[in-house]
């Protein structure tokens, strides 16, 4: 596998915590695109680390999810649930 088609570790880190948040708020990857103005397809990417997700769509996802952005990036989200 060619470097750019490999995972990151940080992206792979984004992707586990994004979606335990996405579960914590009781919403689907649909429901969360749709009331956060992203289609489906890209939120199930940036959940399984295909895409690599910006700093302001990161943002735009935690602020809706209302979890502070660091959560998103940090390795203590990946065990602990969002406040």
């Amino acid at each position: 596998m060619s470097k750019s088609a490999e995972k990151s570790y940080g992206r792979l880190r984004v992707a586990a915590n994004l979606r335990a948040a996405r579960l914590a708020a009781g919403l689907s990857q649909e429901d969360l695109a749709i009331k956060a103005g992203f289609h489906r397809s890209y939120v199930s990417q940036v959940e399984r680390g295909i895409t690599n997700i910006t700093i302001d769509n990161a943002c735009r996802l935690a602020d809706f999810l209302g979890v502070d952005l660091a959560m998103l990036f940090s390795a203590e989200g990946l065990t602990k649930p969002p406040k």
